[in-house]
């Protein structure tokens, strides 16, 4: 992933398609001379979209062996006796995805609002304002197992559930492509389908390896700076290490800015003079960030975006927030997708 692969091929992306306050940015200091223009800054601003998004069980008749105890990521461990109604709840939909592929999608009678896909759209949604869990919501859907993590919350509702009774079992939130498998692992483990798990974990690590091996060699690695912006909500961040874009910016042969300007957390708050001397090449968004800011018009407008390289080029490459950082069965055509858009390249 870090940089030498040749760039994506037309047959190869049809075979796989299917995260500005005055406050200093801590940790980011300039480089003496601004890194050499990539080719990618050339172009105008694009949104990568996965054509064909739906969703791919590996099996249309999975076979639950329960009951399964598992050890839950809090530590807990936590006996499953019954999946016929669950719940899957965490703030990218990763868990949901991964039960629908699993197979297990006409089990799922609750979801969060970043379940997002089509197959998902009529489930009821159990979060009140923003991402935060609503228990009656919940608990009026009699689940019968909740998947969570801690990405959402709060906390005391998750608790308020498991001492309903209700089997909770927490995963792991860390957002790396080489997390993907053993958290579909884990996912089927407490749904009691392991080897449906095995092999979906079999497919999905094989899209991805392709995917990644398409990352372009030829010419100056861009430079991408991942910004989370809620205009709405006056938040302005910069992403860093473990947000979970750098692994998608890095599979696809670039470099993530925060991680390179020596960031030592996720996301930071945006300041105009860290984003100027970071010289990105390319800014990335998810797409409700974007339009939370006016489009790449109102993005410009932001104090110092227009003084970046990405900014005089107007390349800014966004995508659905319900795709870029979701991290589970369809990453490998996700990152084939941002590929595409970053490096113009035509299906």
């Amino acid at each position: 992933m870090n940089g030498a692969r040749m760039r994506p091929r037309n047959a190869a992306l049809s075979a796989l398609a299917g995260l500005l306050s005055a406050v200093l940015l801590v940790g980011c200091t300039a480089a003496d001379a601004a890194p050499p223009a990539s080719a990618a800054s050339s172009l105008g601003p694009a949104t990568a979209v996965v054509e064909d998004a739906s969703i791919r069980p590996i099996t249309t008749d999975p076979q639950p062996q329960l009951p399964v105890t598992v050890r839950s990521f809090d530590g807990v461990d936590v006996t499953v006796t019954d999946v016929s109604r669950i719940i899957a709840v965490d703030l990218y939909g990763t868990l949901g995805e991964i039960v629908y592929t699993l197979g297990l999608g006409d089990n799922v009678v609750g979801r969060d609002r970043a379940t997002g896909f089509a197959e998902a759209a009529d489930v009821p949604l159990v979060s009140a304002a923003g991402h935060d869990l609503n228990a009656e919501s919940i608990l009026a859907l009699n689940p019968t197992v909740i998947l969570t993590d801690t990405s959402i919350g709060p906390s005391e509702v998750q608790a308020q559930l498991r001492a309903a009774g209700i089997p909770v079992v927490y995963f792991d939130p860390e957002r790396t492509l080489e997390g993907i498998g053993p958290q579909i692992a884990a996912v089927a483990a407490a749904l009691g389908v392991p080897d449906d798990g095995a092999a979906l974990v079999e497919r999905v690590e094989g899209e991805i390896a392709s995917a990644v091996e398409l990352a372009p060699s030829d010419g100056e690695a861009p430079r991408i700076a991942f910004l989370y912006l809620r205009g709405t909500a006056g938040v302005y961040l910069l992403g860093g290490p473990g947000s979970g874009a750098d692994a998608m910016i890095q599979a696809i042969g670039a470099v993530d800015v925060g991680t390179d300007v020596g960031l030592d957390r996720p996301f930071v708050n945006l300041t105009s003079e860290a984003l100027i001397s970071s010289a990105p090449d390319v800014i990335l968004m998810l797409s409700e960030g974007l339009n939370s800011v006016g489009g790449v018009d109102g993005l410009l407008g932001i104090t110092g975006i227009a003084q970046t390289p990405a900014g005089e080029n107007r390349r800014v490459v966004d995508m659905s927030d319900t795709t870029l950082l979701s991290f589970g069965p369809r990453t490998g055509a996700t990152v084939l997708a941002l590929a595409e858009a970053v490096y113009g390249t035509a299906r």
